[in-house]
């Protein structure tokens, strides 16, 4: 492990992971949680340690067409879970190979279609992950969380130039979705990843 502060926060997350692998069965994980908590950060970690598929709900950007005024009212809706349950969630359920394409947001087209093949750890990694829509499928779900400050600063390293349009528009899209669908309390595991990287 390439830090023993990383190891002590993820413990429980290696213990459960480790627990589900002992069950003859396919496993399904979401990490969802706050912009800048780490939600990639950890999906990379597991698949370094884990034989393990990782998806990423970026790739199910709302498309253009959909972007409608009562869609974003919705809370978690500014993503395309629908097609996103359908591509990926369905075929790993039923162990069928994954045929999904991503979604190009800043082009606002369709990547050409991908093809994966199940394995018994399958991981989700992204904000809106824990939809209701989707939340059934999963074996473990993990929520991130990060001290406001911290996350304004971990957002202008990674994303300087589109630091106001997280904070006018993605952040409190994000925000809501968390509170009024109760993300953090309907989590198996919560951790908090302010002082990881310090």
């Amino acid at each position: 492990m390439e830090d023993k502060r990383v190891e002590a926060c993820y413990k429980q997350v290696f213990d459960r992971i480790d627990e589900l692998l002992g069950k003859d069965k396919t496993i399904i994980i979401a990490i969802d949680g706050k912009c800048g908590s780490g939600k990639s950060y950890l999906a990379e970690l597991l698949a370094k340690i884990y034989d393990c598929n990782v998806f990423h709900m970026d790739d199910y950007f709302l498309p253009l067409e959909m972007k409608t005024n009562e869609r974003l009212a919705e809370p978690g809706g500014n993503v395309h879970y629908e097609r996103f349950k359908e591509e990926v969630l369905e075929p790993l359920c039923e162990n069928r190979t994954v045929i999904y394409r991503p979604y190009l947001c800043g082009a606002w087209r369709f990547d050409e279609p991908r093809s994966v093949e199940p394995k018994r750890l399958n991981i989700i990694e992204g904000s809106y992950s824990m939809h209701p829509f989707l939340r059934g499928a999963y074996d473990l779900t993990i929520y991130l969380e990060l001290e406001e400050e911290e996350q304004i600063k971990r957002i202008a390293q990674r994303n300087g130039e589109n630091l106001q349009q997280f904070l006018s528009l993605w952040i409190p899209l994000e925000n809501k979705y968390f509170s009024e669908l109760n993300i953090k309390g309907l989590s198996d595991i919560a951790l908090d990843t302010t002082r990881l990287f310090n």
